[in-house]
């Protein structure tokens, strides 16, 4: 029994850790496509400190979500390890960003353009956005040809959720 019970709670840490990554991967990629479109009124060291703040801001706010859930539905604060466990999840959010705050410390040292790093961050945030969507629907047992309509259909989402924040922006 307790081996079962490690093992849903690895399945469920695991869940929540690619959950907040996604939350986390869709903010930045929100956060690189509108300094994208103001790249003429900014400095890579503002970019990259937005970036770094809006990643540490969607951390923080999972992290007090899971308390806040954990405290409405056990109706009791959790445990040292239970926050434990909530901080090395919320932790998973902000490796998310790690590639594109690289790029864009590069940037700030003159190593890049800013311009070219935003785009490189963006382009990296999509693509892990459909590696993690592909992997997902590769996990399924379904035919092929629903796996790919699965994927065509988070496509969509995902671009719909792109759009949404693009229009919260203004852009």
């Amino acid at each position: 029994m307790a081996r079962r019970e490690r093992t849903q709670k690895s399945a469920d840490e695991l869940a929540d850790s690619l959950k907040e990554r996604v939350y986390a991967t869709f903010t930045g990629l929100a956060i690189v496509l509108v300094q994208q479109s103001n790249v003429e009124h900014l400095t890579a060291g503002r970019a990259l400190a937005t970036l770094f703040v809006g990643i540490v801001a969607i951390t923080a706010a999972g992290f007090v979500a899971d308390i806040v859930t954990y405290l409405a539905v056990h109706s009791a604060f959790p445990t040292r390890e239970i926050v434990a466990e909530m901080g090395r999840v919320a932790g998973t959010a902000i490796a998310s960003a790690g590639v594109p705050l690289i790029l864009l410390a590069l940037a700030a040292f003159g190593v890049f353009e800013l311009e070219g790093a935003l785009r490189a961050a963006s382009i990296v945030y999509l693509v892990t956005l459909g590696v993690i969507g592909y992997l997902a629907v590769r996990r399924t047992r379904l035919a092929w040809w629903k796996q790919l309509a699965g994927l065509g259909g988070l496509v969509a989402l995902g671009l719909a959720v792109v759009v949404l924040q693009q229009l919260a922006h203004g852009h």
